[in-house]
């Protein structure tokens, strides 16, 4: 999945929430005191919304829609001193007396600054771009982020594509900062991204809106809109991408690093350590990481070797020979991969009422990733809460007669229900809490072990009865802990790109475009794959541990809507909530 990033937020100099008494004054009253924090928490989301606009239109308001945001060094910086004035404004509230549920939205506003702060302060933001995504990916999605229903929406998108040179310029200013800090990209990664911008001049997505206005736009009005989103693409957009296709080809990429561990960079270990944290919220070191994957491989691979067994094959390698060759399995057209995703979304969709009684309202649609970003992996983009724009799950199908059909269930409910559009989708409609939590945090663990997790739920609704298909479920689950393995490998014990790829063809967990694409992915993007299989466990031990505690009380529907009714948890936070709840449970 495109990694859900947390917001970076801005506040006013003025308006800030007073600071409590100094010690040894009365304590002021818990409803004072809570009133104060929850002004804060306002202050906080509707600057957010104000400093990053498109963040703000990803969560259906469109109040700043003719605006992009700043992504000067200068923004950095004044965010950064903005976000430790945060910190100190929240750390001064007094919680004694809180509810369990303003204590946490309390304690997750502190969390998610220091991470913040943290990460500014190895200069995280001046590495911004990779292969898997960025500014230049990003703004080439801004025709699929609004709902053009309307004159003003077409005009506001007018005056976004003027801005696109400034975010550009902006955006190699940050670049030449870490190249001058030595904080850059792997060269041969680097190289790759003026043939992605090439891409998008080439398909010129931006042009998508004017091919089909609402009935109740004028003729008129179709008329002039087009011609000002031509002359916007023409004049600005499409020079905008071409010098920076130019930058990155003469000036940053002949500057990157030829090292692919992360830890070859300035504070290497306490660098990837703060990724590790960040993105799995918790302290494991990387050789435990590391560790654990090669037992969830054994593990797995026990389980896959006992199916092919079952089906009359010696062992598992003659077992996936089979597969790699049935052509029941090996894609005709990207359509077809299109058409498989589609059809596990919509037969699971029926059985969410055995498995929650919370359930996302926005629909969900399934598209393929576009030709100039073939190195993403599949993912899922959310929808608004008003369901004017559904919730997306993007598909790689690019060379396609290389990929394998044998995991599309289980990644189809990974990302699309029960999975990411499940959760993040709950997540904006829940009620009595912050604004700033309904929507994603950026832990990761909690999101992508979510979404590993929702992969076996297709089993206990009555689904993967083929064992070919329960085959694919594994696949899908061995991928996760193979990352374990080779992203430790990588940027902990030293590991060449040739050994992460030999790694993974050998386990056999996934098709040769994604080892290529996500080799690549797991150089550039440290820790963030580490999140799927240590969060997916999480969930696995709470459940195991509500079902030991409650006996016959326990209720898979209950327990489900446990998991999300919170939000987005860093999963100490979540184990600390479900411990909670358990106890709660026994005494009903």
């Amino acid at each position: 999945m495109r990694p859900y990033r947390i917001l970076i937020a801005i506040i006013a100099a003025v308006g800030f929430v007073s600071a409590p008494p100094s010690s040894g004054q009365e304590a002021k009253p818990v409803a004072d005191r809570l009133a104060a924090q929850n002004a804060l928490f306002d202050q906080y989301y509707e600057n957010d919304l104000r400093n990053f606009p498109e963040r703000a239109t990803a969560f259906g308001d469109y109040r700043y829609n003719d605006k992009l945001a700043d992504y000067s060094l200068e923004a950095i910086v004044k965010r950064h001193r903005d976000d430790e004035e945060f910190l100190a404004q929240i750390t001064a509230i007094s919680t004694d007396g809180f509810s369990d549920q303003d204590q946490l939205s309390h304690d997750l506003l502190i969390r998610v600054l220091e991470q913040r702060i943290s990460d500014f302060d190895l200069k995280e933001y001046e590495m911004p771009i990779n292969t898997q995504g960025g500014i230049h990916t990003n703004l080439a999605d801004l025709p699929l982020s609004i709902p053009f229903d309307s004159v003003k929406h077409y005009e506001d998108y007018i005056a976004r594509l003027h801005q696109i040179p400034r975010v550009f310029s902006e955006s190699e200013e940050v670049l030449r900062a870490g190249v001058k800090d030595k904080l850059v990209m792997v060269r041969f990664l680097a190289e790759k991204i003026p043939a992605q911008c090439d891409g998008i001049v080439e398909s010129d997505p931006f042009l998508r809106p004017t091919k089909k206005y609402p009935a109740d736009i004028s003729p008129d009005d179709q008329k002039r809109l087009t011609e000002q989103i031509t002359e916007a693409i023409n004049t600005d957009v499409m020079p905008a991408y071409k010098n920076f296709a130019s930058f990155i080809r003469t000036e940053y990429a002949p500057n990157g690093r030829t090292t692919l561990a992360i830890t070859s960079l300035a504070d290497g270990e306490k660098r990837y350590q703060n990724d590790i944290y960040g993105r799995t919220t918790t302290h494991m070191t990387p050789d435990e990481i590391h560790q654990l994957g090669l037992r969830e491989i054994d593990r797995i691979e026990a389980e896959m070797t006992a199916i092919a067994k079952k089906e009359g094959f010696s062992d598992l390698a003659s077992f996936r020979a089979s597969i790699k060759t049935n052509p029941k399995y090996i894609p005709t057209s990207a359509d077809q991969i299109l058409d498989d995703f589609r059809h596990y979304i919509e037969q699971m969709e029926p059985k969410l009422p055995q498995l929650f009684t919370l359930l996302p309202k926005p629909p969900v649609t399934v598209e393929a990733i576009p030709a100039f970003q073939a190195a993403a992996m599949t993912h899922y983009v959310t929808g608004t809460p008003d369901g004017k724009r559904p919730g997306r799950v993007v598909v790689a199908t690019s060379d396609f007669e290389h990929r394998s059909l044998i995991d599309d269930e289980a990644v189809a409910y990974h990302e699309g229900v029960p999975g990411h559009h499940m959760q993040l989708s709950v997540q904006q409609q829940l009620q009595g809490l912050p604004k700033f939590r309904q929507h994603g945090l950026g832990f990761n663990a909690y999101i992508e072990g979510w979404a590993l997790y929702a992969e076996q739920l297709g089993k206990e609704v009555g689904f993967y009865q083929d064992p070919f298909s329960d085959y694919g479920r594994l696949s899908s689950e061995l991928f996760r802990a193979v990352r374990l393995v080779v992203d430790t490998g990588i940027h902990s014990q030293g590991w060449s790109r040739d050994q992460v790829v030999d790694f993974m063809r050998k386990s056999g967990a996934v098709d040769e475009p994604t080892i290529q694409s996500e080799t690549d992915r797991y150089i550039s993007w440290p820790a963030q794959a580490l999140s799927y299989k240590l969060g997916q466990l999480k969930f696995l031990e709470l459940r195991e541990r509500a079902k030991k505690e409650l006996g016959p009380k326990f209720d898979i529907r209950k327990f489900h809507d446990e998991m999300l009714d919170g939000g987005t948890l860093p999963l100490d936070m979540l184990e600390a909530r479900t411990n909670k709840w358990i106890e709660e449970q026994k005494k009903q």
